[in-house]
């Protein structure tokens, strides 16, 4: 098991924004998390990679407590994420961003084959490697934060939204690409509101409703279970 996540609840203030959630990760998978805006798919995230404390439970990563672990560190320790919003360095070239996503590397040979292998998942990023990351398109601005991310060599990939916000076309493929990314060896984990996409895509998928997972399954059991198609895929 890759990825634990045991029990946690966090809190916002006053408001528990995670009830004593419980999912995990196995290595080699694609594992998705759906669920209607503020469901809590974005907090579970950013708990993963230390960006907001858990109040109670754990989170564990190829055996360790990492529940307490600096972000930075959780980035040492092999995960990297796609934020929500893509959060480019807007004032940055393409190749600039890309090398801040190695900035706690230190094997110059391994940066360079990792960059190639970005612009072979993303050859448009190759195109614009001198250009400015706030002028690219939204689609080219995704696939910058997703190749910004491998830039880690991460052994869990975390996606937040990654077709947020796109034309369908993107989506599908964004889509085709993290399933490549999956088939080279990365375990990823994925929040996404496009349940379609994310069901067909994930070995193993959870839904979230208020901050607890109310379903979790194969993602073929869930993309056909007729309440997550009534309420997530627009089908009655």
């Amino acid at each position: 098991m890759l990825l634990e996540i045991d029990n946690i609840t966090l809190l916002y203030g006053r408001i528990q924004a995670l009830h004593g959630i419980s999912l995990h990760v196995n290595e080699g998978e694609i594992v998705a998390l759906i669920g209607a805006n503020g469901a809590g798919k974005s907090t579970t995230m950013r708990a993963v990679s230390g960006l907001r404390p858990i109040a109670s439970g754990a989170i564990r990563f190829n055996g360790e407590d990492i529940s307490k672990l600096r972000a930075d560190l959780r980035v040492v320790r092999g995960i990297c994420q796609s934020p929500e919003g893509r959060g480019v360095f807007p004032g940055m070239t393409v190749r600039e961003n890309l090398e801040m996503g190695a900035y706690m590397r230190r094997d110059a040979a391994g940066i360079a084959a990792d960059m190639e292998r970005v612009f072979g998942l993303f050859p448009r990023l190759q195109e614009r490697i001198r250009q400015q990351g706030g002028t690219l398109s939204g689609g080219e601005q995704q696939m910058l934060a997703v190749g910004r991310a491998l830039m880690g060599r991460p052994k869990l990939l975390l996606l937040d939204e990654p077709s947020m916000g796109l034309a369908p076309m993107l989506i599908q493929q964004i889509f085709n690409i993290i399933t490549e990314i999956n088939k080279q060896g990365t375990t990823v984990l994925v929040v996404e509101q496009n349940a379609q996409q994310a069901l067909s895509r994930a070995h193993r998928a959870y839904v979230l409703e208020t901050g607890s997972i109310v379903k979790e399954g194969t993602g073929a059991d869930l993309l056909h279970d007729p309440a997550v198609k009534a309420a997530y895929l627009g089908v009655a």
